[in-house]
């Protein structure tokens, strides 16, 4: 009975483990290729509006050279760039 409840035990844990691991580990978002709906999702502070104004202000103005450039964009702060570095690519 006892090595049952491990099986089953184990078995739901890896039926669970692929929706819980996208939630834990955020992975890279790159700046000069991601779509507004995967920028705001993926990105601390970032709702809709603003991430609909990375990727304008990227069409108008070309790829960013730097994270830090993301500052030139309206609504987009220093502290909202740093709160977000970990997980923020070219």
């Amino acid at each position: 009975m006892k090595i049952m409840k491990v099986v089953v035990l184990s078995v739901m844990m890896l039926c669970v483990a692929p929706f819980y691991s996208g939630l834990v580990f955020a992975g890279q978002v790159s700046i000069n290729t991601a779509d507004a709906p995967t920028l705001a999702a993926e990105l601390k502070g970032i709702g809709e509006k603003k991430a609909q104004a990375i990727v304008d202000y990227r069409k108008q103005n070309g790829a960013f050279a730097s994270v830090d450039d993301l500052e030139k964009v309206k609504g987009i702060s220093a502290k909202t760039i740093e709160k977000n570095r970990q997980n923020l690519s070219l």
